[in-house]
């Protein structure tokens, strides 16, 4: 015997913040800044090696990911260091890069059907 699973549809409310927090990592750089920091902290610098970019855009980047509250930062003298804030959204991240990146990526015509 199988079981089904029932799933309540959710709010327009939760699925609205779903969608915004899909449109902000829908932006390889800051989803890049997120998978980085998934891995420890970091400052801006570093950050910019890694995901490389410049300076100004990964502030940028995030500033956007401070204000949804995905990121956060504490000082370190005159450093300023970033790390994740919230567990459930890298949790998300690392499923879906994971598991695209054991594939090879999408193939182009996949791709295009998400809007790419």
């Amino acid at each position: 015997m199988v079981a089904t699973v029932e799933f309540v549809d959710p709010s327009a409310e939760v699925l609205a913040e779903a969608a915004a927090v899909f449109a902000l990592l829908s932006s390889p750089p800051r989803l890049h800044i997120v998978w980085v920091l998934a891995q420890g902290e970091c400052d801006v610098t570093g950050l910019a090696e890694r995901v490389g970019g410049a300076l100004p855009a990964v502030s940028q980047h995030l500033a956007k990911l401070k204000l949804a509250g995905l990121v956060r930062s504490r000082r370190e003298g005159r450093r300023v260091v970033y790390l994740i804030d919230d567990e459930d959204i890298v949790a998300t991240v690392h499923v879906l890069v994971g598991r695209l990146a054991e594939r090879g990526g999408l193939p182009a015509e996949r791709r295009r059907g998400l809007g790419a």
